[in-house]
């Protein structure tokens, strides 16, 4: 993998001695392309990928600032250099007031030249940066590592080492909330791509229409409201990672054009014939089983095969619940640093019940659980008081015998009523009109702990 792939630099002028100069100067740490006209350097601009053009104000067939502005029409993020004689200061000020970057005096200095292509070019990476920053700042942060100890999850922990500094496909599969972006993005930061976006292509959140124009980005006038010229996701991903999530949502006439991508390494802008090499790393992740959706002819069995070159299967929590106190603790900790108020616990009691929940929701289910109990919670220990209100870890009564059903109910009701006077079996047998050797013997009958 190249991740130092050349900056292209497309030098405009009209003076023979002026291209070969700047090709001298350039060549060994840029790619370099020439045109000595205005026409000449349209249809360049039209067929290849340019970072920057230095770009000659007056041109024999075109106006220099005409050009400049069609440029920064069709692509704003392309960098325009002005190269002007000393005459021409004024205009060159204005063509950056135009969105040039800067100009550049002939006859002109090497030192000054290599300075300013090499800010413009740190600039164009900012903005790059910048634009898929926005999205990812709400994304991420909330769970910065993943949290796991059990078998499983350590195997997990493995093969993302062994996997990370290849370029192949990885396709992650679990339930929803299991944490498979997390490991997306495990994947990425151990990567040697770890300095480059991470770009993360919601294929269920993007409506049907838009998804072509989302992954690979179009020119001003492709479509009907097409005002700017936008790029798409997988130019954005450049150099680092594409990761797809719910890959299965994506209509089997995307997952083709998909393919090809991945296939050919290049793509062009919806509305564009110009070609856009792409490297870049693909990670998918998916719900649903797969193998059935490319029975139904849901999902392209070619495509499958390219993005599974790693598989990773995330189990849900209820086949790890050696893991649930260990997440229940970190989102606790979470909490805390996040809110300022002292670090809540859960009693026994009430870890227990959580810990033989099913957590249908995994991961995403907990945390916000947590969430929502550590907000409302007064006492410093989270009890069973707290998650009755919830409704955890109560198994329907359908699904019990009456002998289970009716120890099931006097076992909560025992429950609420000891959380309800501080687990104090005096004023609980009170409450429960019984007396207190009566309640200690059901309690030990229904395994109830005393707090």
């Amino acid at each position: 993998m190249n991740t130092r792939k050349k900056a292209t630099i497309l030098v405009v002028d009209d003076e023979k001695g002026v291209r070969q100069s700047f090709d001298l100067v350039l060549k060994d740490s840029y790619q370099v392309l020439l045109s000595g006209s205005g026409s000449e350097a349209r249809g360049v601009l039209s067929k290849r990928k340019v970072d920057i053009v230095l770009l000659d104000i007056m041109l024999p067939d075109i106006n220099g600032m005409d050009l400049l502005q069609s440029i920064k029409e069709t692509d704003p993020n392309t960098e325009v250099i002005m190269v002007t004689a000393v005459k021409e200061i004024q205009t060159a000020v204005k063509a950056i007031k135009m969105g040039a970057y800067e100009y550049i005096i002939k006859p002109f200095m090497v030192d000054d030249v290599l300075t300013i292509i090499s800010r413009a070019l740190e600039k164009k990476k900012l903005v790059e940066q910048v634009a898929y920053l926005k999205d990812e700042l709400d994304r991420y942060g909330k769970f910065e590592r993943i949290v796991g100890s059990d078998k499983k999850m350590l195997e997990i922990f493995e093969l993302i080492r062994s996997i990370c500094d290849s370029d192949g496909a990885v396709l992650i599969q679990g339930e929803s909330g299991t944490g498979k972006e997390l490991v997306a993005r495990a994947v990425h930061n151990q990567s040697s791509r770890k300095s480059c976006p991470f770009i993360v292509i919601n294929c269920a959140a993007i409506p049907k229409t838009l998804m072509e124009s989302e992954l690979f980005g179009h020119i001003k006038g492709a479509f009907t409201g097409a005002t700017n010229t936008i790029i798409g996701k997988l130019e954005l991903a450049d150099r680092g990672t594409a990761f797809l999530d719910d890959i299965d949502c994506l209509e089997v006439n995307m997952q083709a054009k998909l393919l090809r991508v991945i296939q050919e390494k290049e793509f062009e802008r919806l509305g564009s014939n110009k070609v856009i090499k792409s490297d870049v790393r693909f990670l998918a992740a998916s719900n649903k089983n797969l193998p059935d959706l490319i029975e139904k002819g849901l999902f392209r069995e070619d495509l499958f095969y390219r993005l599974n070159v790693f598989p990773i299967f995330i189990p849900p929590l209820r086949e790890r619940r050696g893991d649930i106190p260990v997440l229940l603790a970190h989102f606790l900790e979470q909490h805390a640093k996040r809110s300022g108020k002292p670090r809540r616990s859960f009693s026994q009691e009430a870890l227990n019940i959580l810990t033989e929940y099913d957590w249908p929701g995994n991961v995403r289910e907990l945390q916000n659980l947590v969430e929502r109990l550590a907000t409302i919670t007064k006492e410093p220990v989270i009890g069973l008081r707290n998650l009755n209100t919830l409704s955890i870890g109560r198994k329907p009564i359908k699904d019990m015998t009456l002998k289970d059903a009716v120890n099931a109910f006097e076992r909560q009701y025992i429950t609420d009523v000891l959380d309800s006077v501080g687990y104090s079996r005096k004023k609980a047998s009170e409450l429960l009109g019984v007396h207190r050797n009566t309640l200690l013997s059901r309690m030990t009958e229904l395994e109830i702990k005393a707090e």
